[in-house]
């Protein structure tokens, strides 16, 4: 079952916890064992998984990820936002997560989190469940 989200920025660099939307989906598929995989189709955001307890560690990955690679920095790219291209091929366009009893398998402290890296934005995110 395909399950498509929206998802709206408000912020340049931003990271949303879309746990629960992601959740929701695999609730309402009805699959009780299989394989979620999320998938982001924008070439300047990015889904990982990390802490999703402490607001902090958020503060904490965008202000390295925005030291490691600067907004400008030289680039060539015409429509000044290489960085954020660069950003989303490190952290990556998708995700699986194993789905055991209908539920997300997420460690205790584990969120997954939609990564915008040129916004504000209108995005999309894709959520495929897979199984029985």
């Amino acid at each position: 079952m395909l399950t498509k989200l929206k998802v709206n920025t408000t912020k340049h660099t931003q990271m949303l916890d879309i746990t629960d939307k992601v959740q929701k989906a695999v609730s309402d598929s009805g699959v009780k064992d299989g394989i979620c995989t999320v998938f982001i189709p924008h070439t300047t955001a990015a889904v990982t998984i990390n802490e999703n307890a402490d607001p902090d560690v958020v503060r904490d990955f965008t202000t390295e990820i925005d030291k490691i690679v600067p907004w400008e920095d030289g680039y060539y790219h015409f429509e000044g936002n290489s960085a954020a291209h660069l950003k989303s091929s490190m952290i990556g366009f998708s995700e699986q997560i194993i789905i055991d009893e209908g539920r997300l398998v997420l460690g205790t402290w584990q969120g997954i989190y939609f990564c915008e890296y040129d916004g504000p934005r209108n995005r999309k995110v894709y959520v495929m469940v897979m199984g029985e």
